[in-house]
């Protein structure tokens, strides 16, 4: 492993802290995750990101836990799954 330096600018810091505290990393775990992700990672297939997408539509439109009249946002969401089909 190698050491290196970097500047973070004060919102980076704060965001990076946020996040290595929220899943009880340091912040050295967390920004070689990014980077491998980043870089190396398989995060890069379009394909894949939107089929993922598209299976998850609408998975949980029945649930109750998420469950909400319709609104303005509801409807714009619509038109734009109609726009896609």
């Amino acid at each position: 492993m190698h050491r290196t330096n970097i500047y973070l600018d004060d919102e980076q810091c704060e965001m990076l802290d946020r996040v290595a505290g929220e899943e009880g990393r340091s912040r050295s775990e967390v920004i070689r995750d990014l980077i491998e992700r980043g870089l190396g990672g398989n995060d890069d297939d379009l394909e894949e990101d939107l089929m993922a997408i598209e299976q998850s539509f609408a998975v949980l439109q029945d649930s109750e836990a998420i469950a909400r009249g319709r609104d303005d946002r509801s409807e714009h969401l619509d038109r734009i799954w109609q726009r896609t089909r």
